[in-house]
């Protein structure tokens, strides 16, 4: 049994409280609102965010940080990217004891570009934590909650490590894998938000699964360009964190981005859309992100830019969906033989 500090009480961060407690953990999670640490601790729900589903008894919530954190092993992340560098702002002050920090959020930092792992390196002391892991894959919280059968990838740059939180996380109901790619992990998980906003702006406009079927295949394709072009591995995104968590998301009503982009494929501003969903939708602040990063690595990524437009430029989605469809011709397995030919002459 190992005390493991769980950062961040929204569904995913309650979710993964309750595979460890099953798991027969400690598990302390950390809320920065008071009324709902108290409400998990009296009720065993946290109703906002995981309705009608019962937690463990063996789950302390607390909004005290530096208590929540007192002698665990482990601590999992899994605020908002834009919370990230804050909270671990405040995390290296009250950490004591060197642990093994893995996060489970999903985003890229605008203006830095930077991986969430960066993130937390640069704001947390290497002699403070033992590794940094990224837990990523298909996993909406609402079923795990249910303990539906999910699979997830952990990774780190030591292997040992990865294996440690593999351990502490896996039972028949969640299952983990391990990956040697931790950019291809932290990058799959968070550049399929953008391509889950493409695929729900396509269903609001009443656009068939054709149409979001090559949604999906092509946004794999710009996934897979721009991560090579940062040193992943391209097999990566063929794998849960790649097309596996490209599925789940544009596919499920479960998806905040795909909610998202169903709205605004409707007709609804992003504001409304935002102010409608009361929980943080990472692929809006990532499609930003990721149109930038792209504009400076060079990297072609269409969908991504056509987003880009719908979300910050107010472009009309008909029209960006007519230009996709018009561009020029080319052949399909082009990206693929061009990455490929990359990777052999390194």
């Amino acid at each position: 049994m190992e005390k493991v500090a769980v950062l961040g009480a929204g569904s995913w961060g309650t979710a993964l409280a309750l595979v460890l407690a099953d798991n027969g953990h400690e598990v302390h999670l950390w809320t920065h609102r008071e009324n709902l640490a108290e409400e998990i601790n009296q009720t065993h729900r946290n109703e906002k965010y995981l309705k009608d589903i019962d937690l463990p008894q063996s789950i302390t919530a607390s909004h005290d940080l530096g208590a929540t954190v007192e002698n665990a092993t482990h601590v999992i992340l899994v605020v908002p990217t834009k919370a990230m560098r804050e909270v671990c702002g405040q995390l290296k002050e009250v950490l004591n004891d060197k642990v093994i920090i893995t996060h489970a959020s999903k985003g890229i930092e605008p203006g830095s570009y930077k991986r969430v792992s960066e993130v937390i390196s640069e704001e947390i002391p290497k002699e403070k934590y033992e590794d940094i892991v990224v837990l990523s894959g298909p996993s909406h919280a609402e079923e795990v909650s249910l303990r539906q059968p999910t699979t997830v990838t952990v990774s780190a740059e030591e292997l040992e490590v990865a294996e440690k939180v593999q351990d502490l996380f896996i039972n028949r109901q969640f299952r983990v894998y391990t990956s040697p790619d931790l950019v291809g992990v932290e990058l799959g998980g968070a550049l399929k938000n953008i391509i889950a906003l493409g695929a729900g702006i396509s269903d609001g406009l009443g656009y068939g699964d054709n149409a979001k079927a090559a949604l999906i295949t092509r946004g794999l394709a710009e996934i897979a360009r721009l991560g090579t072009s940062k040193g992943a591995n391209p097999l990566t995104f063929s794998g849960l964190t790649g097309i596996g968590d490209l599925i789940v998301t544009c596919t499920s009503s479960h998806s905040r981005n795909w909610r998202a982009g169903n709205k605004l494929g409707q007709g609804y501003p992003l504001e409304e859309v935002l102010d409608q969903m009361g929980m943080v939708v990472e692929g809006v602040r990532t499609t930003k992100a990721a149109f930038q990063l792209a504009q400076e690595q060079g990297v072609e990524m269409p969908i991504t830019s056509g987003i880009y437009r719908i979300l910050f430029e107010s472009a009309d989605p008909r029209d960006v969906v007519d230009e996709l469809m018009t561009r020029i011709r080319r052949h399909e397995m082009e990206d693929l033989t061009n990455i490929l030919d990359e990777k052999m002459n390194d």
